[in-house]
């Protein structure tokens, strides 16, 4: 795929990602638990690392959170993001690359250790071990996100297999 072509999708599937982020934080959502997001935006990193390369898929995972941060956290949210985006990346990033787990297995994993992530940041600016606490109730919602988001992913993963994914 030539270099501006290729540079203009992954632009388009971040702006995509960006517009999911968006739409979370218009919604009413209430789960309970504060900090529990469905995250929506998650779809398009999934996908980009079964469609893209991981170095690829890295990069729009990480632009993704600094943008989305930027616009609807602040600055403290966007290091909690950033933690647990890298670690989450990370860990998908190698369950993928065993081929022993389905896209499922390793939304779900990406859920999970983004929480686990975002709770060792908590821990380390609180100065709070008791922060742990807190980790059973993030990780199933975790779970429950990752479920959502490897079902999206896995419907256009099989939708854009072996295609353009956008017709520039």
């Amino acid at each position: 795929m030539p270099g501006t072509k290729k540079t203009a999708q992954i632009g388009m599937v971040i702006a995509v990602a960006f517009v999911l982020s968006y739409i979370e934080s218009m919604l009413p959502l209430n789960f309970g638990v504060p900090g529990i997001k469905a995250g929506l935006a998650n779809i398009v990193v999934v996908f980009s690392l079964y469609y893209f390369n991981t170095v690829m898929a890295g990069c729009i995972s990480i632009v993704r959170i600094i943008l989305c941060g930027l616009a609807f956290g602040g600055l403290s949210g966007l290091f909690y993001s950033l933690a647990g985006g890298i670690l989450s990346f990370i860990v998908m990033a190698i369950l993928k690359k065993t081929g022993k787990f389905s896209v499922y297995g390793v939304s779900i994993a990406g859920g999970v250790f983004h929480n686990i992530g975002q709770i060792l940041v908590a821990m380390v600016i609180l100065q709070n071990k008791m922060t742990a606490y807190y980790l059973p109730f993030l990780m199933a919602g975790g779970v429950t996100a990752g479920i959502i988001v490897g079902t999206l992913a896995a419907v256009l993963i099989k939708r854009f297999k072996g295609t353009e994914l956008f017709l520039l």
